[in-house]
């Protein structure tokens, strides 16, 4: 069972799901990290039908849950799947993607629309916290809408508010929610990201440990690499991506706000050490796709550019929507998390395909080798954690979790989602220049 995926159109362009069928998953969960195909604004419905047509071929012709679990039904797709709802998502279709407070009758509104989600089949909410509109509500915000979900006994998964710098900060106000609102708590992909913060995962750990005595319902997931995946956007300040694409594309072209930009870039490759730790892993034009794979170093050497006039350039051309890997955290910390008794695995990854329009670009290979490098290298090889404790983690402790009857365990009455392997030949084979590998 995936708890953390970005799975929801990909299965209307191709129902197979291959990419998780072929390494073991049975059930995915959806809407991660603030961002769900619903409910859908005019403004948002019309950005997102442009996107998935862009880049899937899927018509967009729904504007709430049950519109796209109608269509899912219809694609008789090949998995079990559920979905959270996104706050920002949410957030989008009620204020807009706009930083101001909710005024009354706008939370109101969300309020309304978990009850409505949660009731037509949404496990509960997600946020993604360093995307934009979501990282504009605040800790009060985020604790009125998850008494919701709370009450109506969902999940609030969290990509939080940092992994980076702040991350301590950030686990703070995470545990804080759940603390002031009773909410089961779901960390997503639980990280210390750049080498200067590698040392913060024993205070992160040790916040998390001491939640969960107290009694606060607490776990967190993790993919087995070391290497991040999100867009190109997410290195750019949260005010040059206020609005919609084309606001932001509109801010990187504005040459009155290129020296503020550059120095705000110049801190973050600091962080990262050199900007050869990311690699161009998505672009949608065909005069720009043969650059999939490439680091953005070497694509600003090959231009002749900086590494900020790259970025920037690339964005404005690809309309705000680059894919990127980047590189950035501690092999040691990752073992540690695996190690730890609430943390189980989620792959952050698609279900995608090696052929037709799902086997563009050069995706995460998580997207194909997550369950098999867990159980093969970290389980099998490396020796982190027991194989019967990491089958337990990647089926009834996921269930339990987020509340899925009948499912995780081998037992008469329970939906036979079974997958068989070898444990002693099990091992993922996607790599980070060939990643379309099952």
């Amino acid at each position: 069972i995936d708890p953390h995926t970005h799975t929801d159109v990909q299965l209307l362009a191709n129902p197979k799901a291959e990419s998780k069928i072929r390494q073991g998953v049975t059930t995915e969960i959806g809407g991660n990290c603030g961002y769900s195909y619903f409910p859908l604004s005019d403004l948002t419905f019309e950005e997102d039908r442009k996107s998935a047509e862009k880049e899937f071929g899927v018509t967009v012709d729904w504007r709430d849950i049950t519109g796209f679990f109608s269509r899912l039904e219809q694609s008789r797709v090949a998995l079990n799947y559920a979905t959270l709802l996104g706050q920002g998502s949410l957030r989008g279709a009620t204020l807009g993607p706009y930083d101001r407070p909710p005024k009354p009758e706008e939370m109101t509104r969300m309020k309304q629309l978990i009850r409505e989600n949660m009731d037509a089949g949404a496990l509960g909410l997600s946020t993604g916290l360093q995307y934009t509109p979501g990282c504009f509500a605040d800790t009060a915000e985020l604790i009125e809408l998850c008494r919701e979900v709370a009450a109506l006994g969902g999940i609030y998964a969290t990509h939080m508010r940092s992994e980076e710098d702040e991350v301590v900060a950030a686990v703070e106000e995470t545990l804080k929610t759940a603390r002031d609102t009773k909410v089961s708590l779901q960390i997503s992909h639980l990280k210390a990201n750049y080498p200067r913060n590698w040392s913060k995962i024993d205070q992160v750990i040790a916040l998390i440990e001491h939640a969960a005595q107290e009694g606060v319902p607490v776990s967190a997931d993790r993919y087995p690499y070391i290497a991040s995946s999100t867009g190109l956007s997410s290195f750019f300040p949260e005010w040059a991506r206020e609005g919609t694409a084309a606001d932001f594309v509109k801010r990187l072209g504005d040459p009155s706000l290129a020296s503020k930009l550059t120095d705000y870039l110049a801190e973050e490759e600091k962080k990262l050490g050199s900007w050869d730790k990311v690699i161009l892993s998505s672009i949608l034009s065909e005069k720009n796709r043969p650059m999939e794979g490439k680091t953005v170093l070497a694509c600003a050497k090959d231009q002749g550019k900086t590494p900020f006039e790259f970025m920037r350039g690339i964005l404005i051309e690809e309309e705000g929507a680059v894919g990127m890997v980047q590189f950035g955290m501690s092999e040691d910390n990752l073992k540690k998390l695996y190690a730890h008794p609430l943390v189980t695995v989620g792959s952050d990854g698609n279900a995608v395909a090696a052929y037709g329009t799902l086997s563009r670009g050069k995706p995460h290979p998580r997207f194909y080798g997550t369950f098999p490098r867990y159980l093969g290298k970290y389980v099998r090889e490396e020796k982190v954690l027991p194989l019967e404790e990491a089958i337990r983690k990647i089926t009834s402790f996921t269930a339990e979790k987020f509340g899925l009857a009948g499912r995780g365990r081998i037992r008469e009455g329970f939906w036979a989602d079974l997958a068989v392997f070898d444990p002693d030949r099990i091992l993922d084979k996607a790599a980070f220049e060939n990643p379309h590998q099952y």
